[in-house]
């Protein structure tokens, strides 16, 4: 065993306290996932699974604490500092970053359940307006286009999966969305309700029946 790592699990319990607090700190002020790598550096561990243990104290920390805010262990081993979703509908008119709409919303849920797939297909079953939400969504940063031929395919970007809570990973993302598009499916009233700040959109619409836009 080195003496680093030796070092590590010898520290004093304020030691530890402060390495908790420095990870509680990042995770606030990104406001974003952040991996194993970076938090090591934000607390100056070389163990990871140190880190990775700090991180999951903190996030049961949270998750004893009837605080507004928690900690999440996403499938791709990083850690993201969110607020909980019994909170949203009462503040996201405060938010600083402007939400997307209804239909924007739904085409980026149908680019992020079908990608790669082509603009021209996405007009199809989306309608022209989809051109105009695509762009807003490129200048939003949550998508990314690429040219073939006459075309171009769209794909999300990775700011989209950090702004979701979402996997890098595109197999692990569309189980995510699938799951959350059926516990959307399963809760939606009777009259139409804006999707959640948190959550990508309700289920992509079926290419056989185009949407009416909103």
């Amino acid at each position: 065993m080195s003496d680093d790592h030796q070092t590590e699990h010898l520290e004093p319990p304020h030691a530890s306290k402060s390495k908790l607090g420095l990870i509680e700190a990042a995770l606030y002020v990104t406001g974003r996932p952040i991996d194993i790598k970076t938090l090591a550096a934000v607390v100056d561990l070389r163990s990871e699974d140190k880190v990775k243990e700090l991180a999951r104290e903190l996030k049961n920390k949270y998750t004893n604490d009837s605080s507004c805010l928690e900690v999440l262990e996403l499938s791709d081993g990083r850690f993201v500092m969110q607020l909980r979703p019994q909170f949203v509908g009462n503040v996201k008119r405060l938010a600083t970053r402007q939400l997307l709409t209804p239909g924007p919303m739904k085409t980026l849920s149908f680019i992020a359940y079908k990608q790669p797939v082509t603009q021209s297909y996405l007009a199809k079953v989306r309608g022209n307006l989809a051109y105009s939400h695509v762009r807003q969504l490129q200048e939003a940063g949550l998508i990314a286009e690429e040219k073939l031929g006459r075309t171009k395919v769209l794909r999300t970007t990775p700011n989209f999966a950090d702004y979701f809570n979402l996997s890098q990973d595109l197999t692990s993302m569309k189980k995510q969305l699938e799951k959350m598009f059926s516990i959307i499916s399963a809760s939606r009233p009777p009259r139409k309700m804006l999707p959640s700040p948190t959550l990508p959109a309700p289920t992509p619409p079926s290419p056989q029946q185009p949407p009416t836009e909103t």
